[in-house]
This record gives structure tokens, C-alpha cells and sequence, in this order.
């Protein structure tokens, strides 16, 4: 049952004094699009009256059947307490529809909510918690970002050495005020970076909320003259910003993955959706970890994982059981970063797990030793395979994986792969900065 009615929005957008209100949606590479519209124009709105040309979005439409129209969440209606300061903001979530008012194929948010309706059809709910890690970077004179953060604390610090203890605790407000509830917030392990925790959601809000959490970010941030990048590996050296994704399943008010008598406390639908994230990551690594720089953060030596494993409690492994039973048993799936489309790799993390639930998979065995202190020869006893290792990689993965292929639908998956291969070839043929150091005098 929503929450709002279309009668509920137009009585908080009079009341309440807005003055704008965003009508938001994602392209499918996860960057934040807009309509503005003033409140005479809310009614129309409500009433999925609000087009767009679908052919200047990165990998909608082409021009000759460029027109779309967008259809606002309800429940998503929210004043964005950041922008007070320049008259009340509201925004409403989108999805894309065709003219005649179907969904649109490449709509990002559809491709989840066509998921969550397969699990809904074998009588599940699917619950997310993401934890997105972050760095706020010093602004040069003319505003634009640095890599200097300005502070030199780590993991749990306080300030006066955590700098950006300020601005978390302002993210933190803000985002309270939007409707979040947040679990924690500290400093991260390396100078610079931060995490803040909210509480677990259905997928469909979980995804909501990720955006709204990092566009929240970057606008308070800049506000108090800092640059905040989810970019998986800004810094050589040093940990890079993942996003672990805690997931569970849920029957009739119940956490299916819980078995009070089952190993581990886990139940056989805990374990065969293990085994469903082993046997698809690769596939679906080329949405959880979408960029170049992605493959920079998953290398050995700074906690993100990069080999195929599972463990209960072991942190060097890909997938992770905590030890919270009950409803709170969940699994986390550790590589994804905070660069992805929340809706995409939410989509795919969920049909992986249902595909093991379905075939009756059954995870290899638990790895409870250190992988990163594993030569190859330990690994490979073991039958750890390794993540992709590159975009170009991941692109073929994807591909080779009738899956994940298929949750994206030929348009997603034709155009991202296409969108993602130009990303690799640029990248493979520009001149790098370590290559003028490098090469320009030696040779």
C-alpha cells in the first residue's frame, strides 16, 4: 500500500512552501538526470505528464523514438533539507515509460523491479544494506578537486586529526531528516575516507536511498568547501571506497537464510544462494565494479577482494557471513564499489542467488585461512579462482554469463557493453601520467 496519494503530494508541496521539485532518474551507467519542475506543474506531474527526450540519455533511445515520459514514485516524495538555503527542494523518483505507458527496457529502476518480481513469484522480499565508503578531497583555488584530504586519521579516529568529522556528522542530519535511519559513521582507513551505515531496506529503497545518500554527499560536502568521490581507487597506495552489500532473504516475516539447526546457523536457501554470487560473480562483476579504476581497488593488500571464496568469518573472502542469527543473518557480497548502478547490481546480485536457490547449488567449502597470504599454488589447491582483473575482462565475463545477460535485457546489455568497451579503449590509448615519469627521459 503507498504511502502518499497524488491528493497527499499536492497538499506537502502547498503546505510545506517548495519551490522546485526534481523528477529523478538514472541512466543505465548510474548518473543522476533530472526534470525541474515549479509546483504548477505538480498535478501534470502526478499524472506521468512529464516527457523527455530519451535519445540525449547515455543509453536510452535513438532519436527517432526519443520521446519518454516519467512516472514518479509516490512513496519517494521527499523535501531535500540540503538545498533549504535556496528556497524548498522536492524530488520524486522516476521510472521510464514508453508513450503508451509500458516500461521502458532501459530504465535501470525497471530492471530490479523485474527481478524483485521473480522473487516475489517464488515468495520472497529481498532486504539490502549497503555500506558506502567515501573521500572528501580539499578544493584548489578555482574549486576544483584535489587528492589532498587535509587529515591524517584511520580507522574509528576522532578529530581535531579526522577533518571531515564535521561534514559526516552533518550527511548524517541531513539524511536523517530525508527519512534514513542511521546505524554508524566513522572515518574509514585511510586519510581521507569516511563510511556511513543506514539501516537495511527493500531492494527497490535500498537502491532509491543510495543515490539519494550520495548525492547528499557531494552537496554538503561542497557546501563546506570539500569534494566527496565515490571513486573506487582515487589513491595509489592506499585502501580504496567499496560498497559491501548485505543481503536476506524473507518468506512470510521470516529470514529464510536462518536455520537455528543448520550448519553455521544457516539454512540450505542461505547456502545455495552462496553458491549462486560464487558461480555468476564474474559475470556480474562488470556491473558491481563498473569502471577502469575499479580493477585498482581490487588487488591484494587492502582488504577488497579479489578471489572467489566464502567465509563465515574471514574478511579476506569475497562473500562473508556475519554473525548476527535470527532475522538479522545476512550475506554480504564484498567487491561491488560505490561506482555502480545501485539498481543494476542489486538486479544482478539477486538473480544470481535466486539461480542457486532454483538449481540446489551448494557452495565449496568455507576458507577460514588468510587468501591474500596464499601463493597462487595454495589458491589453485584450494579451486580459488580469481575476479576479473581488468574492465575488458569483466566485459567478456559478462557476456559469456546467460544470467546476469539476462537480467539486463538485450537493451541494457548491448548498450552498457558498448558504452563500457568505448570506456576501455579510451583508457588503453591515453597517455598516462606514470608513463611521461616513466618512459619521457629514460628513453
Amino acid at each position: 500500500m503507498s504511502k502518499y496519494t497524488k491528493e497527499d503530494i499536492i497538499r506537502m508541496v502547498e503546505e510545506e512552501g517548495v519551490d522546485f521539485i526534481r523528477m529523478q532518474f538514472t541512466d543505465i551507467f548510474g548518473q543522476g538526470k533530472n526534470v525541474a519542475i515549479t509546483p504548477s506543474q505538480i498535478g501534470k506531474a502526478l499524472n506521468n505528464q512529464i516527457s523527455i527526450d530519451g535519445s540525449s540519455i547515455e543509453g536510452f533511445t535513438r532519436i527517432h523514438e526519443s520521446d519518454q515520459y516519467l512516472y514518479p514514485d509516490f512513496d519517494t516524495f521527499t523535501i531535500l533539507s540540503w538545498y533549504e538555503q535556496q528556497g524548498k527542494v522536492a524530488r520524486l523518483i522516476c521510472d521510464v515509460c514508453n508513450p503508451d505507458g509500458t516500461p521502458f527496457i532501459g530504465d535501470p529502476r525497471g530492471a530490479l523491479k523485474r527481478v524483485l518480481e521473480k522473487a516475489a513469484a517464488m515468495g520472497y522480499s529481498f532486504n539490502v544494506g549497503p555500506e558506502c565508503e567515501f573521500f572528501l578531497f580539499e578544493l584548489d583555488q578555482n574549486g576544483r578537486p584535489t587528492t589532498k584530504t587535509g587529515d591524517e586519521a584511520g580507522y574509528f579516529d576522532l578529530g581535531p586529526i579526522d577533518h571531515g568529522d564535521q561534514i559526516r556528522r552533518e550527511v548524517c542530519l541531513a539524511l536523517e531528516k530525508l527519512g534514513f535511519e542511521i546505524e554508524a559513521s566513522h572515518h574509514e582507513c585511510a586519510a581521507g575516507q569516511h563510511e556511513i551505515d543506514f539501516k537495511y531496506a527493500d531492494a527497490l529503497t535500498a537502491a532509491d536511498n543510495i543515490i539519494t545518500f550520495k548525492q547528499t554527499v557531494k552537496k554538503i560536502a561542497y557546501a563546506n568547501g570539500f569534494h566527496a568521490t565515490f571513486m573506487p581507487k582515487p589513491i595509489y597506495g592506499t585502501a580504496g571506497n567499496g560498497m559491501h552489500i548485505n543481503m536476506s532473504l524473507f518468506k512470510d516475516g521470516k529470514n529464510v537464510f536462518y536455520d537455528p539447526n543448520g550448519p553455521r546457523g544457516l539454512s540450505k536457501e542461505a547456502y545455495s544462494f552462496i553458491a549462486g554470487l560464487l558461480a555468476h560473480v564474474k559475470g556480474m562483476t562488470a556491473i558491481t565494479n563498473p569502471l577502469v579504476n575499479s580493477y585498482k581497488r581490487l588487488v591484494p593488500g587492502y582488504e577488497a577482494p579479489c578471489y572467489l571464496a566464502w567465509s563465515a568469518s574471514n574478511r579476506s573472502a569475497l562473500v562473508r557471513i556475519p554473525a548476527a542469527r535470527g532475522n538479522s543473518t545476512r550475506v554480504e557480497l564484498r567487491n561491488p564499489d560505490p561506482s555502480c548502478n545501485p539498481y543494476l547490481a542489486l538486479a544482478v546480485c539477486l538473480a544470481a542467488g535466486l539461480d542457486g536457490i532454483e538449481k540446489g547449488m551448494t557452495p565449496p567449502d568455507e576458507i577460514t585461512e588468510n587468501i591474500f597470504d596464499m601463493d597462487p599454488a595454495a589458491r589453485a589447491a584450494q579451486g580459488i579462482e580469481d575476479l576479473p582483473n581488468s574492465l575488458e575482462h569483466a566485459l567478456d565475463d559478462l557476456q559469456a554469463d546467460p544470467i546476469i545477460s539476462q537480467v539486463l535485457a538485450p537493451h541494457i546489455l548491448t548498450q552498457y557493453i558498448a558504452g563500457k568497451k568505448k570506456e576501455w579503449e579510451e583508457y588503453c590509448t591515453r597517455v598516462s601520467s606514470w608513463e611521461i615519469s616513466k618512459y619521457m627521459v629514460l628513453y
